[in-house]
């Protein structure tokens, strides 16, 4: 064996050997980790929340360095300071009550009157043809082309605000629920009819549940369309509101209450949205989509 060649196999030997070496050491390392270190992920609501942060941060430096005028938007931590000043004095949380009285109480009839109306209309023929046709003739009538007639009819008090959002929020449920009960399938009306189940039975135990899916599609589109009716209301007329407050900011070019305005509609929007999923949830328990994992 040549010189060269032992000192070829002696370099391998310590290559090997130190790798071993170090093999051993992380091995002993990780067998001293907690089992939940080496098992953490981060979680993916932290990497959802990166890119928001990133804007925040990018937004905040760009106002302090003067890029973004406060006429133009006002900095986050001027938002943030101003709508905690507003927690604290509770002018917040008066204008929010007004806000959601409005807005829950015109929901909760309009989402009545377009339950009702489809009942009518989906479970009986003779009902369909004395009721449908009014109801499509008002739904292609824009909410917002009714407000001069309104005012001349009721003033320019709440009752006028209210009935705005009604007639935005009647709609979605009505059509929905509405075709929610024409599109039961037959086979489950056969099968009903062959259990031997009458006619009340069949719309208690049958057709109701069925359509279940539709009026929740078509509560979440009212509720979406309650708050856009809420925004343009509180321009009417009011001394008290987010929309009041976003429309005295505007006079005085508060672009930090105004984007505070903006966030409450949002979040309001997003929880209630949450509550209604949750009550989807709960109601259509039954449904193979709605099974939990």
């Amino acid at each position: 064996m040549t010189e060269k060649t032992f000192e070829t196999q002696s370099a391998s030997s310590f290559s090997v050997d130190k790798a071993a070496r170090r093999t051993d050491d992380l091995l002993g390392a990780s067998r001293l980790t907690p089992n939940w270190v080496r098992n953490w992920r981060t979680p993916e609501v932290l990497l959802r929340l990166l890119s928001p942060i990133a804007l925040l941060l990018l937004w905040e430096l760009a106002s302090q360095a003067g890029l973004i005028p406060q006429r133009v938007i006002a900095a986050p931590s001027q938002i943030g300071g101003t709508l905690w000043a507003m927690i604290v004095s509770g002018e917040l949380g008066k204008h929010l009550l007004v806000s959601l009285q409005r807005a829950l109480l015109g929901l909760s009839i309009g989402v009545s009157v377009g339950v009702v109306a489809a009942l009518i209309t989906g479970l009986s023929k003779r009902g369909e043809v004395i009721l449908d046709s009014p109801m499509q003739m008002l739904r292609t009538i824009p909410s917002l082309a009714l407000v001069p007639l309104f005012i001349l009819w009721f003033g320019i008090g709440e009752f006028t605000k209210i009935a705005l959002i009604v007639t935005g929020t009647t709609f979605p449920v009505y059509l929905n629920l509405f075709a929610g009960i024409r599109n039961i399938d037959p086979k489950l009306i056969e099968a009903a009819n062959t259990l031997g189940l009458n006619r009340r039975e069949l719309i208690w135990h049958v057709i109701l549940p069925g359509s279940l899916p539709s009026f929740f599609v078509g509560l979440r589109y009212s509720l979406g369309i309650s708050w856009l009716a809420l925004v343009f209301v509180e321009q009417i007329n009011t001394t008290a509101g987010i929309g009041f407050l976003a429309s005295d900011a505007r006079d005085f070019m508060r672009t930090d209450v105004i984007v505070i305005c903006l966030l409450i509609y949002s979040v309001l929007g997003l929880l209630i949205d949450g509550l209604i999923r949750t009550l989807e949830r709960f109601a259509l328990a039954w449904r193979p989509s709605f099974v939990r994992n």
